[in-house]
């Protein structure tokens, strides 16, 4: 499922959530729903491409991922992990997720 909510920023994000309602993505903030709208429809065609997903290692030595869009813009941001294999599980699952969600996005 994906939530869309209001921000402290006056805002608007997404947040794709696993089966069990846990958060495995949050988008930045939109400025406002009609955007965060589109974004979204665009998403199942976005993470069928491998360079959308951008992997990175914090300053603590966690691992965590963005999502771009196909102008290379950020528009999500995964949780940290622990490992590699955890980052590269997570990509797989949020790709797995939406394409699973197919054109039925639930808001």
């Amino acid at each position: 499922m994906i939530q869309i909510e209001k921000d402290d920023e006056k805002g608007y994000r997404f947040q794709l959530k696993n089966l069990d309602g846990a958060t495995i993505l949050s988008s930045v903030s939109f400025s406002d729903k009609k955007e965060v709208k589109r974004i979204v429809s665009e998403l199942n065609p976005l993470v069928k491409k491998t360079t959308v997903f951008e992997r990175k290692t914090n300053y603590n030595g966690k691992f965590l991922f963005n999502l771009k869009n196909s102008k290379g813009e950020i528009i999500g941001n995964s949780q940290l992990y622990e490992s590699e294999a955890g980052m590269e599980n997570g990509i797989k699952h949020v790709k797995n997720r939406i394409v699973a969600m197919g054109t039925d996005l639930e808001f």
